[in-house]
């Protein structure tokens, strides 16, 4: 039987804000994409995608799992409907970029920081950690900064 059937991840805007969210190994990136979203309370109404390489450009990245892979067949993206967190992040210590909403380019990092067991009668995803305020999504342009 296997014990370990949970994920925990860090997604980071900035190495002081992030939150730190546990999901099950067998969940989508579909589903973890939304649940990063969620606690970071932004509006899960943009396009997404998980890119291997963490800078530069990002759409070179050699593992690419995103929204769209499923209707665009000529792409070379896999899709996170499709993908379970498992298949995409290996072990401890594993990073990708999540990028949110390709116009406004939200780049978290999401990176496994922990392993651990369901607990019955437990709803997942869940955060567990946060650390800093959320940005506003969609910030006043007549505010400065």
């Amino acid at each position: 039987m296997e014990s370990i059937s949970t994920y925990i991840f860090r997604a980071s805007l900035k190495p002081r804000l992030y939150r730190d969210i546990e999901i099950g190994n067998d969940a989508s990136l579909a589903k973890f994409a939304d649940a990063i979203v969620t606690a970071f309370d932004f509006d899960s109404d943009h396009a997404y995608g998980f890119f291997s390489k963490l800078t530069g450009n990002i759409y070179q990245s050699p593992v690419r799992y995103e929204l769209f892979a499923d209707v665009d067949s000529g792409g070379t993206a896999r899709s996170v409907k499709r993908t379970k967190v498992r298949q995409a992040f290996a072990s401890v210590g594993s990073k990708m970029l999540f990028l949110y909403d390709y116009g406004d380019e939200w780049r978290f990092k999401v990176e496994v920081i922990g392993l651990g067991e369901k607990v019955p009668k437990a709803q997942y995803p869940k955060t567990v950690a946060t650390m800093g305020n959320a940005p506003a999504q969609y910030p006043d342009p007549d505010e400065d900064d």
